[in-house]
């Protein structure tokens, strides 16, 4: 995890810069309260990671404007695109990575055996994370809950998976890590990654 990101306390400026994105929107939709958050995690065996613990409690529990393109997800709810035959999702099982795995452009679909294949990237759409929405063409944003990147938001697709927030020179995804981070990147208007020349998905406002 990156240092600096607490996620068992909420930081109240977080909380705040989220109230102003959100609360303001007459289309969001009502917080989901603590008894339905405190129900999920039982369910799930599981603690979200502040801050979007309390911001889905108190502030607000899905967006049909975003972020991402086709809205936040309330809490959960899949994308009507997931798909029915998917592996059981296990959110109290650890994230399996923590850097980028571009398996696609590393030649590792096509390199491995299909089942050896699938028993390393079925992981990692379905272990350790909150699925936060779609920005379509099965480009999925999840919120890590539980393993070494708790708290970060992951773009996760059928290429490779990606962190959103790294702040190395060469970042694919530059900005602040964490919930807040990418919901105020989305606020702002600007794009995902650090060079689209018209590639990748846009943000909507």
């Amino acid at each position: 995890m990156m240092a600096g990101m607490n996620t068992e306390r909420c930081d109240p400026v977080e909380l705040a810069a989220l109230r102003e994105i959100f609360a303001s929107r007459p289309e969001a939709a009502p917080p989901a309260g603590w008894e339905a958050v405190r129900s999920f995690e039982a369910e799930h065996g599981i603690v979200l990671p502040e801050p979007y613990r309390t911001f889905v409690a108190e502030i607000c529990d899905g967006l049909r404007a975003g972020p991402p393109y086709y809205g936040l997800l309330p809490l959960a709810q899949t994308p009507p695109d997931w798909g029915s035959d998917r592996p059981e999702r296990l959110l109290a099982k650890p994230f399996p990575l923590t850097e980028a795995w571009l398996w696609e452009a590393e030649g590792d679909e096509e390199a491995l055996p299909q089942q050896e294949f699938e028993a390393r990237t079925d992981p990692v759409f379905d272990h350790g994370s909150l699925l936060l929405g779609t920005d379509g063409c099965g480009m999925y944003w999840h919120l890590i809950v539980t393993g070494p990147q708790r708290g970060h938001v992951w773009q996760i697709a059928g290429e490779g998976a990606m962190p959103f927030g790294t702040q190395s020179a060469n970042a694919l995804m530059p900005g602040v890590p964490g919930f807040t981070g990418w919901a105020t990147k989305w606020a702002q208007g600007r794009d995902w990654f650090a060079d689209t020349k018209g590639d990748g998905p846009k943000e909507t406002a």
